[in-house]
């Protein structure tokens, strides 16, 4: 019998980050159990949403850190970047360790028909067995 399981960003906690990747759409934190969590937004067509910035040091400050915080908010935290934007999400993801406290900012835009929201896309790898 198969277990499946509902991965969220706040599964991050008490895990053990062993590389990080960034680009201007998405972030990828990888675990030492080679789970890797990527942050992004599934693009539809008339939207345009991307990292914004990382507030509080550099993402690979989290390598080889236990994460002991992980949680998204999302909405209208903050004024949206430019007047004439119809529809504006903002997306921050935390992550909080014993020695760093990450804030990773996403914006979103849109005529307000299309989605703004940034998802946590999970994939476990399966480790390899010995025959």
């Amino acid at each position: 019998m198969e277990t499946k399981k509902i991965w969220d960003f706040k599964d991050l906690e008490g895990r053990k980050i062993k590389d990080v990747a960034k680009s201007d759409e998405h972030v990828e934190i990888i675990t030492e159990e080679g789970i890797s969590f990527d942050l992004f937004h599934d693009k539809d067509c008339c939207e345009d949403v991307g990292v914004e910035e990382i507030i509080g040091g550099e993402l690979t400050e989290l390598i080889d850190e236990t994460v002991v915080e992980a949680r998204k908010e999302s909405g209208q935290l903050l004024p949206p970047q430019n007047e004439y934007d119809a529809s504006y999400t903002w997306t921050f993801y935390i992550i909080r360790t014993n020695k760093i406290s990450l804030t990773i900012r996403f914006y979103g835009t849109s005529n307000g028909y299309y989605s703004e929201s940034v998802d946590c896309h999970v994939t476990v790898k399966k480790k390899e067995t010995k025959q």
